[in-house]
């Protein structure tokens, strides 16, 4: 029997499955990684570069005003106004790191709301 909580558990296997996938994928200055961050309350995502090592743009539901809406609305605006930047950038197509988190819910509604946007991946 482990001595670790059930959400220690939880967040060990998470990122085991983000070091799967980042094997897989990296980011290039013409293509960077979308990577996503998921907390209780907010969902950030971030353009990466991994050949330079370097964040492009991130944008935080907690930065945007969306208080009083659904998680899953502000996970959809969050990618929608991720999706602006990147095109204010010249930014089109990217590689989408889903960061271990399965691709369900809010993860999906970034995705779909950067999609929207106007990105490609």
């Amino acid at each position: 029997m482990s001595n670790k909580s059930k959400s220690q558990q939880r967040e060990r296997v998470r990122l085991k499955r983000h070091r799967r996938v980042r094997r897989r994928i990296s980011g290039t200055p013409e293509r960077p990684r979308l990577v996503v961050h998921r907390s209780l309350k907010n969902i950030s995502a971030q353009l990466v570069d991994d050949l330079s090592a370097s964040t492009i743009l991130g944008v935080s539901s907690s930065n945007l005003e969306l208080e009083g809406t659904k998680k899953l609305d502000q996970a959809r605006e969050t990618g929608g106004e991720l999706a602006r930047r990147a095109k204010d950038k010249g930014i089109m197509r990217v590689v989408f790191d889903r960061g271990g988190y399965l691709y369900h819910g809010r993860v999906q509604a970034l995705a779909e709301g950067a999609r929207e946007g106007g990105l490609e991946f």
